[in-house]
């Protein structure tokens, strides 16, 4: 799979061009007062002169028009930022209620006073979105059966009709046309990245859409109609959709890691990710689901030009060719008749989940019934945004370059291992630790680590354990890395699985805080010993913490390989051994206390070493005795 930090765009030379430079080439600055008139309503004569037309056959001009009207939502643009929230709703509110979205046309004023460009990004997808469907409406005031792409809509006879051509046209300009700018089409594919899109074109398209009720306005009062709006799609049986279990704050905090580790993420699309994640937890499904569903779009176009050897469909097609989206990406074939590799790379559980929520005709089509506005965002379903991001965040793991948590892990058991190098004063100097050191309770305990390392054996790779040494060979980076180097299946995980993923993440940053302040407060230390600066309480304090370090570092080791045992094994024994993963919960969450506290305890204003090692030695026991128990149920289950 290519590398996502190497995609700079996906848009092609030509369409960057006309999205993101042609309409900034007229440097003219033009009046609103020519656009608007005394009560605020649009003056669309003033409007449509700047669309041009081909001398051969009287088409529109699309390269022209661009370039005449770019000024013209310049000024737009700085109009709305002028107004205040209040004036707006006076002015135009009244405007929007033909489209039955009012308040979602409020809310894009709202993100136009901001400089987020994922917000505009949002704000257009959401506008174009509900204006389709408006305007379908209207359709339906003139004729049957409402043309189900938006460029045959635009086209339609009906709507010249009621609005005029030349107003039409202009719409073109900026929807419905891949001869334009195509706003709609380039940001609901996923094509575009937040920062490609002029938030002068979001200005416009609001703009236009209060002149659009203008002007329906009149028409209706001429023909004594009545425009009837179509009834949302109500979603039935959501319980019959439920493939991933509901998303919690830990879960969705794993997710926010992993989209920036994920080979699947385009760089340039982080920031759609982080805020999709950021919608579902503020309960703003709607929003979250529009966001995501263009970034899986993304990502599986990535999977698909790599795995097709065809990179150039990553790119947007021009005008003449096709885009490359979910229809072809899920299809059988490729249009060369070859078969399509994808469902090779995703296997059947992933496709079969795609194909049920955006192609099946009986299914709940979300991609197409959102971006055509058959859905009302604001009762959007909690339930069917959990599966879409539960969906996401399971694609996210399977293309995780490395599994995140085993990044976590190995970085922390690295950090560890320089403890050896720490600069220690001479060892005469050295005082021995109270219960610890050279007595028979410490050597119980460094044979009780070597027992649970034994144990470990039936999870861990032959011959990775010397009988000299059993610590210092079986602890290493080395059996950790080709621990973490074993498949996990990690599509449709089980609610205990996640859960227990989650406390050993958990654990791991805990341990890896504990080596950064041990490193720290030891080099500092060790600085003032050298300076002579430390008083007699802290000469004898760092004595204990250079002695406590030589026991805990064999410990947090341990602690690094029984989370990563867990981690490899944890999906196998959660199906075939009787042991109740409840129960071994409370245990894990029993260990991460005792990570927290040795967090606690080893921060630079703590620095409370024999507690340290008192929690220490009882922490110990409780992972002999669990340790002892898997065992022996271990056994009975064979």
């Amino acid at each position: 799979m290519a590398l996502p930090d190497s995609v700079t765009t996906c848009l092609s030379q030509p369409v960057h061009y006309v999205i993101c430079k042609l309409g900034f080439e007229k440097k003219d600055t033009y009046d609103i007062d020519n656009i608007l008139s005394g009560n605020g309503e649009v003056c669309w004569p003033a409007v449509t002169e700047h669309v041009c037309y081909l001398e051969s056959d009287q088409s529109v001009d699309y390269i022209n028009s661009i370039r005449s009207l770019g000024p013209v939502c310049e000024s737009v643009n700085s109009y709305f930022k002028s107004l205040t929230k209040e004036q707006f709703v006076i002015q135009y509110a009244s405007w929007f209620h033909w489209t039955n979205c009012t308040e979602v046309f409020l809310e894009v004023f709202d993100v136009l006073q901001s400089t987020q460009a994922t917000g505009v990004a949002l704000g257009l997808m959401k506008l174009t979105s509900c204006l389709e469907r408006a305007l379908g409406d209207v359709y339906l005031l003139k004729g049957n059966d409402c043309p189900f792409l938006l460029r045959d809509l635009l086209a339609s006879e009906q709507l010249a009709d009621v609005f005029g051509q030349a107003v039409m046209n202009v719409l073109r300009v900026f929807i419905g046309s891949p001869h334009g700018l195509n706003l709609r089409n380039v940001l609901w594919h996923g094509f575009a990245s937040p920062q490609e899109i002029p938030a002068k074109y979001c200005a416009m398209l609001l703009f236009l859409t209060a002149g659009l009720g203008q002007l329906l306005q009149t028409y209706l009062l001429q023909t004594k109609s009545v425009l009837v709006h179509r009834p949302y799609v109500i979603f039935i049986s959501l319980e019959e959709l439920d493939a991933f279990p509901d998303l919690n704050s830990e879960i969705l905090s794993i997710a926010e890691e992993l989209v920036k580790l994920s080979s699947f993420v385009l760089k340039i699309m982080l920031p759609f990710w982080i805020a999709a994640l950021t919608a579902f937890k503020q309960s703003r499904y709607a929003d979250s689901v529009i966001l995501l569903l263009p970034q899986l779009e993304a990502g599986l176009r990535l999977l698909f030009t790599t795995t097709n050897k065809c990179p150039n469909r990553l790119l947007t097609a021009e005008s003449s060719a096709l885009y490359t989206t979910f229809d072809e990406m899920l299809a059988k074939h490729l249009d060369n008749e070859e078969v399509n590799q994808l469902p090779v790379v995703l296997k059947e559980p992933a496709m079969d989940f795609l194909w049920d929520f955006l192609n099946h005709q009986e299914g709940p089509r979300i991609r197409d019934r959102l971006s055509h506005g058959e859905i009302n965002l604001e009762t959007f379903p909690r339930e069917i945004a959990n599966q879409i991001v539960g969906f996401a965040i399971t694609i996210l793991c399977r293309f995780s370059d490395e599994a995140m948590f085993s990044l976590k892990v190995l970085e922390c058991m690295k950090s560890i291992h320089l403890w050896p190098e720490l600069a220690t004063v001479p060892e005469e100097k050295e005082q021995k630790i109270k219960g610890l050191e050279g007595n028979a309770e410490a050597n119980a305990l460094i044979l009780m680590i070597s027992e649970i390392i034994s144990q470990l054996q039936h999870y861990m790779p032959q011959n990775c354990c010397s009988s000299d040494d059993p610590i210092n060979s079986v602890l290493t980076e080395r059996l950790l890395v080709e621990l973490c180097d074993t498949h996990i299946c990690t599509l449709y995980c089980p609610r205990p699985v996640l859960e227990v993923v989650v406390v050993l993440r958990k654990i791991s940053a805990q341990c890896h805080q504990v080596s950064r302040q041990v490193i720290a407060g030891a080099g500092l230390r060790h600085t003032q010993w050298l300076n002579k600066t430390l008083r007699s309480r802290q000469r004898h304090n760092y004595r204990r913490m250079l002695n406590s370090i030589k026991f805990l570092s064999p410990v947090l080791r341990l602690i690094l390989l029984l989370i990563t045992v867990e981690l490899v094994s944890v999906h196998s024994v959660c199906k075939k051994n009787p042991f109740d993963y409840q129960q071994y919960l409370k245990f894990l969450k029993s260990v991460l206390q005792y990570t927290e506290n040795l967090v606690t305890y080893t921060s630079p204003d703590k620095n409370k070493w024999d507690e340290t090692m008192e929690l220490t030695k009882k922490t110990l026991i409780k992972i002999k005795k669990i340790s002892d128990r898997k065992l022996m149920l271990m056994h009975l289950a064979t």
